[in-house]
């Protein structure tokens, strides 16, 4: 527990900083986190069989540079550039020709990494458009995620009795899930008007917090059963106490990721 605690105020003392000061140093730091999110995906799938690393070399570059030379919110957030994704699936699909051997690298290994480098680069492409329209809306989708799973865990411990994907995520309870989405909604909700915009509908605005606090428990739940897939407890140690990137960020890629879509009616 004190090894958490250490490893959470440091984070904190290196986070907020970044993120007031946002533009650029903030989207380094978003950088950062992605290619070190993609080094834990490709960490996890090393149990099962490991990428080439010319492979894995090229999906670090991909990712950095779908993320530097993204657009801001006004310019490319609700529009799909498909050279983008031909230009991933070309550099993952292509190479399983060129290397002609299925035990090496293969279609399900080039569409993994395909997948994995495109959502994370939209995903923390979105941490940068949110942030660069207004910090106090990235606060708020991390207030959401940081309420749903504090609370999804106390609730899960005080009242939880039924288990909600016992296969994926053993100590998650129905309870909990409810009890988390409740606290996370109001709480959220009520910084959104308070905070953000006080001639927002109230109404619209529960209504989408409480659907990014189910989305986000989602989320988490999807990297979990990326975890039990591939036999892992956590992602990575990067975090002492904490365990990786995706570990701690899976559920707020989700919730940005579907805040976007929100963005132009509260």
């Amino acid at each position: 527990m004190k090894t958490r605690v250490i490893s959470a105020i440091i984070m904190l003392l290196i986070v907020i900083p970044v993120v007031i000061i946002g533009g650029l140093t903030f989207k380094i730091f978003a950088m950062i986190l992605s290619v070190l999110a993609m080094y834990e995906l490709l960490k996890a799938r090393k149990e099962k069989k490991p990428m080439p690393k010319i492979m894995q070399i090229l999906s670090y570059i991909f990712v950095l540079v779908l993320i530097y030379f993204s657009n801001d919110y006004y310019q490319a957030n609700f529009k799909m550039d498909y050279r983008v994704l031909s230009f991933a699936f070309l550099l993952f699909l292509i190479p399983v020709v060129l290397f002609n051997n299925n035990k090496k690298y293969n279609i399900t290994d080039a569409l993994y990494l395909a997948g994995g480098a495109l959502f994370l680069s939209i995903g923390f492409n979105s941490f940068i458009v949110i942030n660069d329209f207004d910090i106090k809306y990235l606060l708020y989708i991390a207030l959401i995620t940081i309420m749903t799973d504090t609370f999804a865990m106390v609730s899960g411990m005080l009242i939880g009795k039924h288990k909600l994907c016992e296969e994926i995520s053993p100590n998650k309870t129905i309870e909990g899930t409810i009890g988390g989405s409740i606290v996370g909604t109001i709480v959220a909700s009520l910084f959104y008007y308070f905070v953000i915009d006080q001639s927002a509908n109230m109404l619209i605005i529960t209504g989408v917090t409480l659907l990014l606090s189910i989305v986000g428990q989602i989320g988490d739940l999807l990297f979990s059963s990326i975890k039990r897939y591939y036999n892992v407890k956590d992602f990575s140690n990067l975090i002492p106490g904490h365990g990786g990137i995706l570990d701690r960020l899976d559920s707020l890629l989700f919730v940005a990721l579907t805040y976007l879509l929100f963005m132009a009616i509260i």
